[in-house]
């Protein structure tokens, strides 16, 4: 078959770029230099001219880099050029970036452009440069450094986190007292880059920055960033969980002399920071270590806030790879999860499956027993209760709960959610959680926290409905909660839900599945977040609700509903704990309640929305918590799974046993009331 010559379209191609550089901003530089190139030398070599006019040698490097390139990978550079600064990417051009990582050039131009950007910010910090705020970096600079740092993040380069932790402090604290930051546009473009192509280190280096830095709006905002960096960075399992020894012996201590003294670093739980002398532990930090060793004692400050945030970014990580099914040889898990110095505590707090035999797996949790002899090359796994049946899940609570170990993440008692012949009636949606009234910017909220990426509805035209999202299972699946704008009450915004759906990724683009295809614990851990979402946002959980009309309808309805599956973890729970109480000859579990019986009255609360209904009439006993004080008896109390409406249940139930105690009037009246 004969091929027909392509066209020539360098006189159009000509024309297009003369008019292009004529305007006053050239957007999209990238599109440009491909375009010029199809035209000819000098046409390429005029475009290269203008911009690189003003623009800073970081800028200029990359265009002549681009140009120097052969048409076919300037145009695969064209792809992901932006003019956009404030929005990533769409995840459709991760392709598009591969291409970019796999061109050497510009591979070699973003380690130069990164490691100048951190130059220069030292040069801030030492007063080599004037510093004045916001004014670091230009925004094409910022624009051109955030796409460097996505290549080399992609490449996962080596080089990479000892750059960023010289980098993100530079762009972020200012080199005097003030309240300011460098740059805030590369701060945040660095932290979109690590949303595309997330490494643990640059969450660890995103997390001690956001401990340090003294401009007011900045944490809040880092904080809502870092919810969808984790959530990728679960995604990520090739990277997800490393995590550098730091100097830490096998044991998770680490020493330092400081004259008669001596630091120690010990990571349980969570890292601390103690102090010793002569094998003595001491009850503060020494006055001759806080006069003569100051640095020493800021190193180490900073240590502990880093480990931290190391173990923040593992314990999400882990429980993102849920949905991933990551697995694990059985070597490499002892030595640099298990046997890790700052990993250990927390790894062996979770149950974990080892394949001992082909399709045999064994589940152990490493905190209470040895752990078996499997070949290095043996698969280890995440224990999750949707793998195994009633007794054994209902096992592994009974340990815990008994040994007192509380897992950095709720995995015994997690909630799992099977389809539903409803849902196998209605194919491809979902209307387990339709129907709700929630407090939308609650959810809102809580959408982006969860690393959901959802529009804002309200009363305003197209702002009607919209469908939050999540990707999972590596970016294969896709989750979509529908959600409506419902009306104000009392000055705040309601929503009404809907329904759920998924999609499956193929041929580069989202496709409709039918809920009898998705992976059940992608099903599974979808449906759990929607569950939370609801539970904690809903109307009914609101204990002093007072609207009338249809939302008061719902209240009555939905706040002493069936208990959903995060109520009846709830439940569970709640079984064990209750014998353990100094008020355990006062409770009891009947169905959906809690049943209190007080001197006054006898007390129904509600497990799901944590309402309370008084016998013999079953009137409504409104009890607004407060937040700082939620008494939990003798603050003894062993919870096996952090849950705040659990929280709540048991301080109203300490209140209610003791109701002739209560002095809170507007309580006390509902009570005696006749």
């Amino acid at each position: 078959m004969l091929r027909r010559p392509l066209p020539d379209v360098s006189q159009p191609a000509r024309r297009l770029v003369g008019l292009l550089l004529e305007k006053d901003t050239v957007r999209q530089p990238y599109a440009l230099l491909a375009v010029a190139g199809l035209a000819d030398e000098a046409t390429l070599r005029a475009a290269v001219e203008r911009l690189s006019q003003d623009v800073g040698p970081i800028v200029a490097d990359e265009i002549a880099v681009i140009a120097a390139l052969g048409r076919a990978e300037r145009a695969r550079l064209s792809e992901i050029d932006r003019s956009d600064r404030f929005s990533s990417p769409p995840p459709s051009l991760t392709d598009a970036w591969r291409g970019a990582a796999e061109t050497a050039a510009y591979v070699a131009f973003a380690r130069r452009a990164l490691g100048a950007a951190a130059d220069r910010t030292d040069a801030i910090r030492a007063g080599e440069i004037p510093y004045r705020a916001d004014k670091a970096f230009t925004d094409r600079e910022v624009v051109s450094l955030g796409q460097a740092a996505r290549v080399a993040l992609l490449r996962d380069e080596p080089w990479l986190p000892e750059l960023f932790d010289r980098l993100l402090p530079g762009v972020a604290i200012a080199p005097t007292p003030a309240r300011t930051v460098p740059s805030q546009a590369l701060l945040y473009e660095l932290v979109r880059a690590a949303q595309d192509f997330p490494t643990p280190e640059l969450v660890t280096a995103i997390r001690t920055v956001r401990g340090n830095v003294r401009h007011a709006g900045v944490p809040k905002q880092l904080d809502k960033m870092l919810k969808k960096v984790e959530a990728a960075l679960a995604e990520r399992t090739d990277v997800a969980l490393r995590l550098p020894r730091l100097g830490f012996g096998d044991d998770g201590v680490l020493r330092r002399k400081a004259g008669d003294y001596e630091a120690v670093v010990t990571v349980a739980e969570n890292a601390t920071l103690s102090w010793e002398k002569d094998g003595r532990p001491l009850r503060s930090l020494p006055a001759p270590v806080r006069r003569d060793h100051a640095a020493l004692v800021k190193e180490l400050r900073e240590l502990v806030k880093r480990v931290n945030a190391q173990l923040v970014t593992l314990a999400r990580a882990l429980e993102g790879g849920f949905t991933v099914d990551a697995v694990h040889p059985y070597g490499w898990w002892r030595a640099e999860l298990a046997g890790h110095p700052q990993a250990r505590t927390l790894v062996r707090r979770l149950i974990w499956e080892i394949e001992v035999a082909p399709g045999e797996w064994q589940a152990v949790l490493p905190e209470a027993g040895d752990l078996p002899d499997a070949p290095d090359d043996a698969a280890v796994r995440l224990w999750h209760p949707l793998r195994c049946g009633p007794d054994s899940v209902r096992a592994w609570r009974d340990l815990l709960s008994e040994r007192r170990i509380r897992q950095p993440f709720k995995q015994a008692f997690r909630e799992i959610y099977f389809l539903t012949p409803a849902e196998e009636e209605t194919r491809v949606y979902s209307n387990r959680f339709a129907a709700h009234l929630v407090h939308y910017r609650r959810m809102f909220a809580l959408l982006r926290a969860r690393g959901w990426t959802s529009g804002r509805v309200g009363p305003w035209d197209d702002g009607d409905g919209d469908a939050a999202e999540r990707t999972l299972a590596a970016g294969e699946w896709q989750v979509r909660f529908l959600h409506t704008w419902y009306d104000w009450a009392d000055g705040d915004e309601l929503a009404s839900t809907d329904q759920v759906r998924f999609a499956r990724r193929g041929d580069g683009a989202w496709r409709e599945a039918t809920l009898a295809d998705v992976p059940p614990l992608v099903f599974s851990e979808a449906m759990r977040d929607i569950d939370l979402f609801v539970g904690v946002t809903s109307i009914a959980a609101d204990p002093d609700w007072t609207d009338a009309g249809p939302g008061r309808t719902y209240w009555e309805r939905a706040g002493f509903a069936e208990l959903t599956e995060s109520a009846a973890s709830r439940r569970d729970a709640l079984e064990r704990i209750v014998p353990r109480l100094k008020i355990a000859d006062r409770c009891s579990l009947d169905g959906r309640f809690l049943v209190v019986r007080g001197d006054l009255r006898t007390y129904r609360i509600h497990l799901g929305s944590a309402n309370i209904l008084m016998e013999p009439d079953g009137s409504y006993l409104c009890v607004v918590p407060d937040r700082d004080k939620r008494d939990k008896g003798d603050g003894r109390v062993f919870l096996p799974f952090e849950d705040d409406r659990l929280s709540l249940i048991l301080s109203k139930a300490f209140l209610l046993a003791a109701d002739t105690r209560i002095t809170d009037g507007s309580i006390l009246a509902q009570i005696t009331r006749s």
